[in-house]
């Protein structure tokens, strides 16, 4: 019984963890279309950034767990 109540509780912290990035995905978003919109940022900035950043944390996504 008390296994069940420990899936029933990680299915809500999951539950939980998607509403949390949602919301900042939805954030992130608007900021970013913000600054585009101000011409602070261009697409293909925002692009290469993003990029670079990916490949500088490739090596800690290799690192075993």
């Amino acid at each position: 019984m008390a296994a069940r109540w420990e899936e029933v509780r990680i299915g809500a912290h999951l539950a939980d963890m998607k509403q949390v990035d949602y919301r900042n995905t939805l954030a992130l978003a608007g900021l970013v279309e913000l600054l585009v919109e101000k011409g602070l940022l261009g697409q293909d900035e925002l692009a290469r950034r993003c990029e670079a950043l990916d490949r500088a944390s490739e090596p800690l996504r290799r690192r075993p767990g």
